[in-house]
Protein backbone atom coordinates (compact mmCIF):
# COMPACT_ATOMS: atom_id res chain seq x y z
CA UNK A 1 0.00 0.00 0.00
CA UNK A 2 1.39 3.31 -1.53
CA UNK A 3 2.47 5.89 1.80
CA UNK A 4 2.14 8.82 0.12
CA UNK A 5 -0.26 10.29 -3.23
CA UNK A 6 1.33 10.53 -6.80
CA UNK A 7 1.18 14.65 -6.56
CA UNK A 8 3.42 13.93 -3.27
CA UNK A 9 5.58 11.47 -4.66
CA UNK A 10 6.14 14.10 -7.58
CA UNK A 11 6.31 17.04 -5.14
CA UNK A 12 9.68 14.74 -3.37
CA UNK A 13 11.25 13.79 -6.14
CA UNK A 14 13.83 17.03 -5.62
CA UNK A 15 17.22 16.35 -4.90
CA UNK A 16 17.40 17.90 -1.47
CA UNK A 17 14.44 15.65 -0.73
CA UNK A 18 16.56 12.91 -1.72
CA UNK A 19 19.33 13.87 0.44
CA UNK A 20 17.32 14.40 3.37
CA UNK A 21 15.30 10.54 2.47
CA UNK A 22 19.22 9.66 2.36
CA UNK A 23 19.67 11.06 5.89
CA UNK A 24 16.73 9.77 7.40
CA UNK A 25 17.68 6.49 6.53
CA UNK A 26 21.26 6.72 7.66
CA UNK A 27 19.36 7.99 11.03
CA UNK A 28 17.46 4.73 10.81
CA UNK A 29 20.06 2.68 10.33
CA UNK A 30 21.78 3.18 13.37
CA UNK A 31 18.09 3.24 15.50
CA UNK A 32 17.27 -0.26 14.38
CA UNK A 33 19.69 -2.02 16.49
CA UNK A 34 19.35 -0.57 19.22
CA UNK A 35 15.87 -0.85 19.15
CA UNK A 36 16.19 -4.33 17.88
CA UNK A 37 18.45 -4.32 21.40
CA UNK A 38 15.90 -3.03 24.04
CA UNK A 39 12.80 -5.09 22.49
CA UNK A 40 14.81 -8.11 22.18
CA UNK A 41 16.09 -7.30 26.28
CA UNK A 42 12.58 -6.75 27.27
CA UNK A 43 10.66 -10.06 25.82
CA UNK A 44 13.96 -12.21 27.16
CA UNK A 45 13.33 -10.75 30.67
CA UNK A 46 9.51 -11.27 30.23
CA UNK A 47 10.33 -14.95 29.19
CA UNK A 48 12.63 -15.73 32.07
CA UNK A 49 10.37 -14.49 34.48
CA UNK A 50 7.11 -16.41 33.49
CA UNK A 51 9.80 -19.57 33.48
CA UNK A 52 10.99 -18.85 36.84
CA UNK A 53 7.61 -18.22 38.07
CA UNK A 54 6.13 -21.79 36.59
CA UNK A 55 9.83 -23.52 37.69
CA UNK A 56 9.27 -22.84 41.10
CA UNK A 57 5.63 -22.61 41.89
CA UNK A 58 5.67 -19.63 43.41
CA UNK A 59 2.29 -17.62 43.09
CA UNK A 60 2.40 -13.79 43.31
CA UNK A 61 -1.06 -12.40 43.40
CA UNK A 62 -0.65 -10.29 40.02
CA UNK A 63 -0.12 -13.65 37.88
CA UNK A 64 -2.25 -16.10 40.54
CA UNK A 65 -5.87 -15.43 38.71
CA UNK A 66 -4.17 -16.31 35.41
CA UNK A 67 -6.34 -17.80 33.02
CA UNK A 68 -8.80 -18.59 36.04
CA UNK A 69 -11.64 -18.51 33.70
CA UNK A 70 -13.84 -17.48 36.68
CA UNK A 71 -17.04 -15.67 35.83
CA UNK A 72 -19.37 -13.20 37.42
CA UNK A 73 -22.40 -14.84 39.30
CA UNK A 74 -25.47 -13.36 38.19
CA UNK A 75 -27.28 -10.90 40.38
CA UNK A 76 -30.38 -12.89 41.18
CA UNK A 77 -28.20 -15.49 42.02
CA UNK A 78 -25.77 -13.87 44.57
CA UNK A 79 -28.33 -11.98 46.29
CA UNK A 80 -29.50 -14.98 48.81
CA UNK A 81 -25.30 -14.70 49.27
CA UNK A 82 -25.08 -11.08 49.54
CA UNK A 83 -23.95 -11.35 53.39
CA UNK A 84 -21.45 -14.26 52.30
CA UNK A 85 -20.25 -12.40 49.42
CA UNK A 86 -19.24 -9.06 51.82
CA UNK A 87 -17.62 -11.32 54.60
CA UNK A 88 -15.38 -12.90 51.69
CA UNK A 89 -14.76 -9.57 50.09
CA UNK A 90 -13.47 -8.03 53.47
CA UNK A 91 -11.36 -11.58 54.13
CA UNK A 92 -9.95 -12.28 50.29
CA UNK A 93 -6.60 -11.25 49.62
CA UNK A 94 -5.93 -9.38 46.13
CA UNK A 95 -6.13 -11.97 43.97
CA UNK A 96 -9.39 -12.87 45.14
CA UNK A 97 -8.39 -15.80 47.79
CA UNK A 98 -9.71 -16.10 51.36
CA UNK A 99 -8.24 -18.46 53.31
CA UNK A 100 -11.47 -20.53 55.21
CA UNK A 101 -11.64 -23.07 58.03
CA UNK A 102 -14.76 -24.31 59.76
CA UNK A 103 -15.56 -25.24 63.68
CA UNK A 104 -18.23 -25.78 66.09
CA UNK A 105 -19.04 -25.27 69.41
CA UNK A 106 -16.89 -28.24 70.46
CA UNK A 107 -14.02 -27.07 68.25
CA UNK A 108 -14.34 -22.98 69.49
CA UNK A 109 -14.32 -23.85 72.99
CA UNK A 110 -11.39 -21.96 74.99
CA UNK A 111 -8.25 -24.08 74.69
CA UNK A 112 -9.51 -26.38 72.06
CA UNK A 113 -8.68 -26.40 68.35
CA UNK A 114 -9.07 -23.30 67.43
CA UNK A 115 -7.49 -21.39 70.08
CA UNK A 116 -3.92 -23.81 68.70
CA UNK A 117 -4.97 -22.44 65.08
CA UNK A 118 -4.76 -18.61 65.65
CA UNK A 119 -1.92 -19.56 67.84
CA UNK A 120 0.16 -21.24 65.11
CA UNK A 121 -0.42 -18.50 62.82
CA UNK A 122 1.18 -16.17 65.83
CA UNK A 123 4.41 -18.68 66.56
CA UNK A 124 4.66 -18.90 62.56
CA UNK A 125 7.60 -17.83 59.66
CA UNK A 126 5.66 -14.59 58.49
CA UNK A 127 2.30 -16.06 58.96
CA UNK A 128 0.93 -13.30 61.55
CA UNK A 129 -0.31 -11.29 58.26
CA UNK A 130 -2.21 -14.55 56.98
CA UNK A 131 -4.98 -14.54 59.68
CA UNK A 132 -6.05 -11.23 58.10
CA UNK A 133 -7.54 -13.72 55.34
CA UNK A 134 -9.13 -16.59 57.44
CA UNK A 135 -12.59 -16.78 57.16
CA UNK A 136 -13.89 -18.76 60.20
CA UNK A 137 -17.31 -20.79 59.35
CA UNK A 138 -19.29 -21.17 62.46
CA UNK A 139 -21.75 -24.04 61.99
CA UNK A 140 -23.92 -23.42 64.99
CA UNK A 141 -24.34 -19.81 67.28
CA UNK A 142 -22.55 -20.98 69.77
CA UNK A 143 -19.35 -21.35 67.78
CA UNK A 144 -20.38 -18.08 65.96
CA UNK A 145 -20.35 -16.17 69.61
CA UNK A 146 -16.75 -17.51 70.33
CA UNK A 147 -15.62 -16.95 66.74
CA UNK A 148 -16.10 -13.37 67.15
CA UNK A 149 -14.32 -12.66 70.46
CA UNK A 150 -11.09 -13.56 69.20
CA UNK A 151 -11.22 -12.85 65.63
CA UNK A 152 -12.55 -10.25 62.50
CA UNK A 153 -13.94 -12.45 59.93
CA UNK A 154 -16.59 -15.02 60.96
CA UNK A 155 -19.48 -16.10 59.57
CA UNK A 156 -22.53 -18.46 60.64
CA UNK A 157 -23.81 -21.00 57.90
CA UNK A 158 -27.29 -21.32 59.11
CA UNK A 159 -29.01 -24.53 58.48
CA UNK A 160 -32.57 -24.99 57.99
CA UNK A 161 -34.82 -26.07 60.73
CA UNK A 162 -35.05 -30.00 61.50
CA UNK A 163 -31.35 -30.15 60.23
CA UNK A 164 -28.72 -31.74 62.11
CA UNK A 165 -27.36 -30.02 64.83
CA UNK A 166 -23.67 -29.63 64.32
CA UNK A 167 -22.54 -28.24 67.39
CA UNK A 168 -21.19 -30.83 69.52
CA UNK A 169 -17.63 -33.39 68.01
CA UNK A 170 -19.18 -35.60 65.39
CA UNK A 171 -17.39 -38.64 65.08
CA UNK A 172 -15.65 -39.92 62.18
CA UNK A 173 -18.04 -41.85 59.51
CA UNK A 174 -21.21 -41.33 61.30
CA UNK A 175 -24.08 -40.36 59.72
CA UNK A 176 -23.81 -37.05 60.96
CA UNK A 177 -20.64 -36.77 60.72
CA UNK A 178 -20.45 -37.56 56.44
CA UNK A 179 -23.72 -34.67 56.54
CA UNK A 180 -21.62 -32.20 57.81
CA UNK A 181 -18.68 -33.24 55.35
CA UNK A 182 -21.18 -33.45 51.96
CA UNK A 183 -22.87 -30.17 53.33
CA UNK A 184 -19.18 -28.98 53.62
CA UNK A 185 -18.04 -29.94 50.07
CA UNK A 186 -21.60 -27.88 48.58
CA UNK A 187 -20.67 -24.71 50.77
CA UNK A 188 -17.19 -24.76 48.97
CA UNK A 189 -18.82 -24.73 45.55
CA UNK A 190 -20.59 -21.65 46.72
CA UNK A 191 -17.93 -20.03 47.28
CA UNK A 192 -16.42 -20.69 43.77
CA UNK A 193 -19.56 -19.47 42.42
CA UNK A 194 -19.38 -16.31 43.79
CA UNK A 195 -15.99 -15.71 42.04
CA UNK A 196 -13.62 -16.20 45.07
CA UNK A 197 -10.66 -18.53 45.33
CA UNK A 198 -10.40 -20.65 48.60
CA UNK A 199 -7.64 -22.32 50.59
CA UNK A 200 -9.59 -24.65 52.94
CA UNK A 201 -7.74 -25.81 56.15
CA UNK A 202 -9.07 -28.15 58.89
CA UNK A 203 -9.02 -26.38 62.03
CA UNK A 204 -6.39 -29.06 63.15
CA UNK A 205 -3.76 -27.77 61.19
CA UNK A 206 -1.27 -25.71 61.99
CA UNK A 207 0.41 -23.08 60.15
CA UNK A 208 4.20 -22.42 60.09
CA UNK A 209 5.05 -20.75 57.06
CA UNK A 210 3.10 -20.25 53.99
CA UNK A 211 1.91 -22.90 51.75
CA UNK A 212 0.52 -20.77 49.14
CA UNK A 213 4.69 -20.14 48.06
CA UNK A 214 3.93 -24.22 46.83
CA UNK A 215 0.86 -24.43 45.15
CA UNK A 216 1.35 -23.69 41.19
CA UNK A 217 -0.20 -20.79 39.53
CA UNK A 218 -1.12 -23.18 36.74
CA UNK A 219 -2.92 -25.58 39.11
CA UNK A 220 -6.90 -25.36 39.27
CA UNK A 221 -6.95 -27.89 42.44
CA UNK A 222 -4.27 -28.98 44.53
CA UNK A 223 -4.74 -30.84 47.71
CA UNK A 224 -3.09 -31.99 50.37
CA UNK A 225 -1.76 -36.26 50.69
CA UNK A 226 -2.63 -38.38 53.44
CA UNK A 227 0.89 -40.04 51.80
CA UNK A 228 2.76 -38.38 48.71
CA UNK A 229 3.96 -40.80 46.48
CA UNK A 230 6.48 -38.44 45.20
CA UNK A 231 4.64 -37.03 41.73
CA UNK A 232 2.49 -34.03 42.40
CA UNK A 233 0.51 -34.98 39.07
CA UNK A 234 -0.09 -38.60 40.05
CA UNK A 235 -3.37 -39.72 40.30
CA UNK A 236 -1.91 -42.50 42.71
CA UNK A 237 -1.65 -40.11 45.60
CA UNK A 238 -4.11 -40.24 48.37
CA UNK A 239 -5.88 -36.90 49.09
CA UNK A 240 -7.26 -35.23 51.80
CA UNK A 241 -9.54 -32.39 51.70
CA UNK A 242 -9.13 -31.27 54.87
CA UNK A 243 -6.48 -29.00 52.90
CA UNK A 244 -7.85 -27.97 49.97
CA UNK A 245 -7.24 -24.53 47.35
CA UNK A 246 -9.20 -24.13 44.76
CA UNK A 247 -9.43 -21.39 41.88
CA UNK A 248 -12.78 -19.94 40.91
CA UNK A 249 -13.58 -20.74 37.43
CA UNK A 250 -16.40 -22.67 35.07
CA UNK A 251 -14.89 -25.66 34.81
CA UNK A 252 -13.98 -25.97 39.12
CA UNK A 253 -17.55 -25.38 39.51
CA UNK A 254 -18.07 -28.19 37.10
CA UNK A 255 -15.69 -30.95 38.91
CA UNK A 256 -17.62 -29.61 42.20
CA UNK A 257 -21.32 -30.87 40.23
CA UNK A 258 -19.33 -34.00 39.18
CA UNK A 259 -17.91 -34.93 42.31
CA UNK A 260 -21.09 -34.64 44.10
CA UNK A 261 -22.80 -36.56 41.37
CA UNK A 262 -20.67 -39.30 41.61
CA UNK A 263 -21.62 -40.28 45.48
CA UNK A 264 -24.86 -42.20 43.57
CA UNK A 265 -22.04 -44.44 42.15
CA UNK A 266 -20.59 -45.72 45.43
CA UNK A 267 -21.88 -46.78 48.27
CA UNK A 268 -23.69 -45.68 51.15
CA UNK A 269 -21.75 -43.98 53.60
CA UNK A 270 -18.93 -43.28 51.39
CA UNK A 271 -17.30 -39.82 52.19
CA UNK A 272 -16.45 -37.10 50.23
CA UNK A 273 -12.49 -37.87 50.33
CA UNK A 274 -13.01 -41.63 49.45
CA UNK A 275 -15.17 -40.71 46.65
CA UNK A 276 -12.48 -38.52 45.00
CA UNK A 277 -9.74 -40.46 45.93
CA UNK A 278 -11.26 -42.90 43.37
CA UNK A 279 -12.59 -40.76 41.23
CA UNK A 280 -10.02 -38.13 41.07
CA UNK A 281 -8.44 -38.84 37.41
CA UNK A 282 -11.89 -38.69 36.17
CA UNK A 283 -13.35 -35.73 37.36
CA UNK A 284 -10.62 -34.00 36.59
CA UNK A 285 -10.64 -35.10 32.78
CA UNK A 286 -13.65 -34.76 32.88
CA UNK A 287 -14.02 -31.26 34.32
CA UNK A 288 -10.75 -30.28 32.47
CA UNK A 289 -9.28 -29.19 35.48
CA UNK A 290 -5.06 -29.31 36.50
CA UNK A 291 -4.69 -31.52 40.20
CA UNK A 292 -1.67 -31.12 41.67
CA UNK A 293 -0.64 -33.08 45.06
CA UNK A 294 1.34 -31.39 47.43
CA UNK A 295 4.34 -32.74 49.30
CA UNK A 296 3.53 -33.73 52.65
CA UNK A 297 7.69 -32.29 53.62
CA UNK A 298 6.07 -29.19 53.04
CA UNK A 299 2.32 -29.68 53.50
CA UNK A 300 2.07 -32.71 55.84
CA UNK A 301 0.45 -34.20 59.15
CA UNK A 302 0.35 -37.23 61.36
CA UNK A 303 0.08 -39.58 58.79
CA UNK A 304 3.58 -39.04 56.68
CA UNK A 305 5.12 -36.93 59.60
CA UNK A 306 7.73 -34.55 58.11
CA UNK A 307 11.45 -34.71 59.31
CA UNK A 308 12.16 -31.92 58.41
CA UNK A 309 11.37 -28.77 60.26
CA UNK A 310 13.29 -26.30 57.95
CA UNK A 311 10.57 -27.04 55.08
CA UNK A 312 7.58 -27.73 57.09
CA UNK A 313 4.88 -24.84 55.99
CA UNK A 314 1.37 -26.89 57.69
CA UNK A 315 0.89 -29.63 60.10
CA UNK A 316 -2.19 -31.73 60.03
CA UNK A 317 -3.52 -33.83 62.77
CA UNK A 318 -4.63 -36.35 60.42
CA UNK A 319 -4.80 -40.12 61.25
CA UNK A 320 -6.43 -39.08 64.04
CA UNK A 321 -10.04 -39.78 65.53
CA UNK A 322 -10.90 -37.98 68.97
CA UNK A 323 -10.63 -34.24 69.91
CA UNK A 324 -9.43 -34.59 73.16
CA UNK A 325 -6.69 -36.73 71.21
CA UNK A 326 -5.99 -34.10 68.37
CA UNK A 327 -5.60 -31.56 71.01
CA UNK A 328 -2.90 -32.99 73.27
CA UNK A 329 -0.68 -34.00 70.25
CA UNK A 330 -1.06 -30.17 68.65
CA UNK A 331 0.28 -29.06 71.73
CA UNK A 332 3.06 -31.09 71.86
CA UNK A 333 3.30 -29.80 67.90
CA UNK A 334 3.34 -26.14 68.94
CA UNK A 335 6.16 -26.89 71.75
CA UNK A 336 8.40 -28.50 69.03
CA UNK A 337 8.32 -25.46 67.16
CA UNK A 338 8.83 -22.85 70.02
CA UNK A 339 11.77 -24.94 70.47
CA UNK A 340 13.09 -24.73 66.77
CA UNK A 341 12.34 -21.70 66.29
CA UNK A 342 13.75 -20.44 69.77
CA UNK A 343 17.07 -22.35 68.54
CA UNK A 344 20.32 -20.68 67.14
CA UNK A 345 20.35 -20.27 63.63
CA UNK A 346 23.40 -22.33 63.18
CA UNK A 347 21.49 -24.92 65.18
CA UNK A 348 18.94 -24.42 62.87
CA UNK A 349 20.70 -25.16 59.89
CA UNK A 350 22.18 -28.27 61.19
CA UNK A 351 18.92 -29.69 61.71
CA UNK A 352 18.33 -32.58 63.87
CA UNK A 353 15.05 -31.11 64.97
CA UNK A 354 11.92 -33.61 65.22
CA UNK A 355 8.11 -33.55 66.37
CA UNK A 356 7.54 -35.52 69.22
CA UNK A 357 5.57 -38.90 68.72
CA UNK A 358 1.91 -38.04 68.43
CA UNK A 359 1.65 -40.81 70.84
CA UNK A 360 -2.36 -40.10 71.61
CA UNK A 361 -2.97 -40.03 67.99
CA UNK A 362 -0.50 -42.61 66.63
CA UNK A 363 -0.19 -46.02 68.64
Amino acid sequence: MALFSDDDAAHYQTRSSKNMTCKARGDMSKLLPVASFFLGAALTAALVFLNATMDVNWRPSALASWGNGAQPVPEPKAKPFAELAEVLKNASMEDGTVIMTSINRAYAAPGSLLDLFLESFRLGEDTAHLVDHVLIVAVDPGALQRCRSVHRHCYLLRRSPGAVDYSDEKHFMTKDYLDMMWGRNRFQQTILELGFNFLFTDIDIMWFRNPLRHIAITSDIAIASDVFNGDPESMGNLPNGGFLYVRAANRTVDFYRRWRRARQRFPEGSNEQEILGRAQGELSRLAGVRMQFLDTAHCGGFCQLSGDMGRVCTLHANCCTGLANKVHDLRNVLKDWRNYTAAAPEDRRRGGFRWTRPGRCIH
